[in-house]
């Protein structure tokens, strides 16, 4: 059987017995076709050829500026291809078994500056203190600024945020409890902007007279009873449009990664963010760790006496 007609019976197996989707199949007949020309450029058939004949090809695929995950999802063709070799006895070895899958990585977080996240607050603020506005357009600016005091002096997810009891409006230390994931709770710090920025909201809710009674701090008429989260992530888009920021690059997700990053920047322990993040595992704050080496080289690069020779 040659070449073909083994990637012709793979495929068929992989439809008829495993249900593989169309967009799958096709998939793999498109990263085997590129794995058979580069066995025949060295010579090579996939019935006999060797772990470094494989090798070659997967470096030939990084060579070519191919990604860790597409470079992973062409060995993984590979590998099943090869598996079915093996089970259909056309070869009595498999060689991809050593081969190791390419490191992909965990996706940096989108971070926003210092300076951003500056122009962001201080446009809210702005917009907040309109002399002009009717009080539905205060009520909106007040709980925008709010929101956005909140989500960047706690870092808190906006799942949290959204839905905070109407007793902390009535924070007056300072410090706020946030019920987080598993109902777990934690304590994280309050600015004085922060506390400035919630009894302005406080106040000029009470004055709207609407949803006096709601158990929420942002109410909404929605069915969960509080602001929705969407609703929050368009306001801000639009206050980034407003700002001269570019709106792909901020939501309230973005701002919480801000708030972790800017604390490691200047020089916050990664244990006590951990704590204000509310992440059970520490691995989990570890995406945060380019900042942390960024910071020690640049320690290195200004008071080591060999780094200004």
């Amino acid at each position: 059987m040659n070449e073909a007609h083994l990637v012709e019976a793979f495929l068929e197996m992989m439809s008829a017995e495993r249900g593989s989707a169309k967009n799958t199949l096709e998939s793999y007949e498109r990263d085997l076709s590129g794995y058979l020309l580069s066995l025949q450029d060295q010579g090579e058939q996939p019935s006999s050829c060797l772990t470094p004949v494989i090798q070659k090809h997967l470096s030939g695929l990084m060579a070519e500026g191919m990604s860790a995950s597409t470079q992973a999802r062409h060995l993984s063709a590979i590998r099943q291809f090869h598996k079915f070799l093996f089970a259909e006895g056309v070869r009595t070895d498999d060689p991809t078994s050593t081969i190791d899958s390419p490191k992909t990585g965990r996706p940096l977080p989108k971070v926003m500056s210092i300076e951003e996240v500056d122009i962001l607050l201080s446009l809210a603020e702005q917009e907040m203190r309109l002399p002009k506005a009717t009080a539905a357009q205060k009520l909106r600016s007040s709980r925008l600024y709010c929101l956005l005091e909140l989500l960047y002096a706690t870092g808190m997810r906006v799942s949290e945020l959204v839905s905070l009891p109407a007793t902390s409006a009535n924070a007056t230390g300072r410090f706020l409890t946030i019920v987080g994931k598993g109902n777990k709770e934690r304590i994280v710090p309050l600015s004085e902007r922060c506390k400035y920025a919630m009894q302005a909201y406080a106040e000029t809710q009470k004055a709207s007279g609407k949803h006096v009674d709601s158990s929420f701090l942002f109410p909404a008429s929605s069915k969960e009873g509080h602001f929705a989260r969407q609703a929050f992530g368009r306001d801000l888009k639009d206050l980034a449009i407003r700002a001269g920021l570019d709106a792909a690059k901020v939501s309230p997700h973005v701002l919480r990664h801000a708030f972790a990053s800017h604390l490691l920047q200047n020089g916050a322990d990664l244990r006590a963010v951990q704590q204000l993040l509310g992440h059970s595992d520490i691995s989990t704050t570890q995406i945060y760790t380019h900042v942390l080496d960024e910071r020690l080289k640049q320690l290195v690069e200004e008071h080591h006496p060999l780094a200004k020779t």
